[in-house]
């Protein structure tokens, strides 16, 4: 992937890996665009980011894909990287009362939102690479987090196939693979102590400009090249 002079889309991008992704983007001279459900917190980043477009988006509702698609299609029709980012992570047990909700709620924000999003953008003829963010959880997962971690697993297995699937129409397909960070992902302070996001994203801007297109940072690189040997022996050591 090219790393300058892009139109990006990312969902998402007004916190966590999504701003980190939204500040480094800018330094590299490209135009950024961000959505997100919390019009006051894209007012914010875009009051500290002047070149930063944003739009309100609702990803868990079909309706809003649709006219993000549409709205973008009509204004910028010149886009060419889709990254998609947006996600929630609930930490849970079956037990709770409210398991099958938030499951519904993760799974269409973190598989179904971004499913869509493909589908609808690779209708743009000027789109050129698709970024998914995945997990490590999608390779070993905690048990405290599980339908993240599944989701997780789902993208990182359907990253793969959309790679192989559009590779005959020249789209880059990348997967960005991040550990636990500094964010507030599940709740404020629950990751306290993990590794910086800017870390990370300078980590995977190095893997970018060496043309990789499955990007790792610490614990998450031992995770994607785990047998299963190693897998079970980390899992039991995440879920005592």
């Amino acid at each position: 992937m090219k790393l300058t002079n892009n139109k990006i889309l990312i969902t998402g991008g007004a916190s966590g890996i999504g701003l980190g992704l939204t500040e480094r983007f800018i330094q590299e001279n490209n135009t950024v665009i961000i959505c997100g459900r919390r019009e006051a917190v894209l007012k914010e980043v875009a009051e500290k980011f002047p070149t930063v477009i944003t739009k309100v988006c609702d990803l868990s509702v079909e309706a809003d894909r649709i006219e993000l698609y549409n709205w973008v299609a009509e204004n910028h029709n010149d886009l060419n990287v889709l990254v998609n980012n947006a996600g929630i992570q609930n930490w849970m047990s079956v037990s709770d009362s409210s398991f099958y909700q938030k499951a519904n709620q993760e799974i269409t924000i973190n598989v179904l939102a971004p499913i869509h999003l493909t589908t609808l953008f690779t209708n743009l003829k000027s789109l050129e690479t698709i970024i998914n963010v995945t997990s490590g959880l999608a390779f070993i997962p905690l048990a405290k987090v599980p339908v993240y971690s599944s989701t997780k697993a789902f993208m990182r297995s359907f990253t793969l196939s959309l790679r192989r699937m559009l590779k005959s129409t020249g789209i880059e397909v990348i997967e960005m693979i991040p550990p636990a960070l500094n964010t507030d992902l599940g709740g404020k302070g629950i990751h306290d102590g993990q590794p910086a996001v800017s870390d990370f994203v300078e980590a995977v801007f190095q893997q970018m400009k060496e043309g990789k297109t499955e990007l790792t940072f610490a614990t998450s690189e031992t995770r994607a090249k785990a047998n299963n040997e190693v897998i079970a022996e980390y899992f039991n050591k995440l879920n005592p």
